[in-house]
């Protein structure tokens, strides 16, 4: 996506008042969703050992920051890209009962990011995992999962409202949900993007399921990794898929913004037919898939909500460096300057 510079932006919060309000929300959605979900925060890594099958490669094609580790005969090691296995393996540890589950603070590098108002190299997000039971593998459990999640949302729209009330609430009361293949059904002339922008300034605020599989016209809507979110399985409402993007209309922009990815995780059965469509069945020799075959890793369902996305389009910020610090291109920066975007 290129770089959006609004017309007549205005800056509603200066940065100084910015910062007070990003430590508040932050404080405020974390406790939220812990007491929501039945959660409790546990410490994350920010990096783990490569060819271990624990990091994440998202859609398939990002590369991991890695490093050498000296004292382990260069054994190389890779920050993480999110935490969604490692998560699941703590579950195990812990021995979280089903209903309950996890959450904590991940700090990501993603290098090869586009860098505009949404993307940056530096991703922080709430990871969280919940213990499920096996009848809980369903569509109407991530449902209400996902309507859980978007209540706090609302909450802490009207809570920044009651604080500055020339920031007046934009969501709808409720998320709509909708397939990847109703979406190509709605549009079938437009590409996926182009989809989720109509959706999207349609509704107000959507959740788009079964992401990854591919859709009638022999394509997926987006990328996933076939190793972590079911894609695979049919669901009660007739397509495949238990996992999706929530994703709002972000009025500064005027543009799709995708907050949260989630899902109910693979189990045995869809991990070996999803490795087995993407052509990696040779991951079930790594340690985490190894788990998950053996069945000593349990079901749950899980996902990540980015913080500095949270907090930009709550202040209805232009730009994702407004509530974040992080490294820009230098022309990014000065045109930011010239229309009084201040990048932290």
């Amino acid at each position: 996506m290129a770089l959006i510079i609004p017309k007549q932006y205005k800056l509603k919060l200066l940065p100084e008042t910015t910062e007070q309000a990003i430590k508040t929300l932050k404080v405020c959605f974390q406790d939220k969703l812990s007491k929501a979900l039945n959660l409790r925060r546990v410490t994350a890594p920010l990096f783990v050992l490569a060819g271990t099958g624990i990091n994440d490669d998202l859609s398939g094609s990002e590369r991991a920051v890695s490093f050498p580790i000296k004292c382990m005969g260069d054994r190389k090691a890779e920050v993480v890209h999110s935490l969604a296995k490692w998560k699941r393996m703590k579950l195990g540890y812990y021995g979280i009962a089903p209903g309950y589950g996890l959450y904590t603070d991940m700090n990501a590098i993603r290098a090869d990011e586009d860098l505009d108002n949404l993307h940056s190299l530096y991703v922080d997000q709430w990871d969280w995992e919940q213990t499920i039971k096996l009848e809980d593998r369903n569509l109407d459990y991530l449902k209400d999962v996902v309507r859980k999640i978007y209540g706090l949302i609302r909450e802490l729209e009207l809570m920044v409202y009651n604080s500055f009330p020339h920031i007046t609430p934009v969501l709808p009361d409720e998320i709509t949900f909708i397939h990847s293949e109703e979406l190509l059904q709605m549009y079938p002339g437009l590409s996926p993007k182009d989809r989720e922008t109509e959706a999207a300034k349609k509704y107000g605020a959507i959740f788009i399921i079964g992401i990854g599989n591919e859709l009638s016209n022999g394509k997926p809507h987006d990328g996933r990794a076939p190793d972590y979110d079911d894609w695979i399985t049919k669901n009660s409402d007739g397509y495949y898929g238990l996992n999706g993007d929530i994703i709002l209309w972000n009025q500064v922009l005027e543009c799709p913004f995708e907050l949260s990815s989630m899902g109910i995780r693979v189990d045995k059965d869809s991990l070996l037919k999803q490795l087995e469509k993407r052509d990696c069945m040779e991951r079930t020799n790594l340690e985490f898939h190894k788990s998950l075959l053996n069945e000593t890793i349990p079901l749950s369902i899980g996902g990540g909500i980015g913080q500095s996305r949270l907090c930009m389009f709550l202040l209805q910020k232009a730009h994702i460096g407004e509530v974040q610090a992080s490294i820009w291109p230098e022309e990014q920066m000065a045109e930011c300057a010239a229309h009084n975007i201040p990048l932290l």
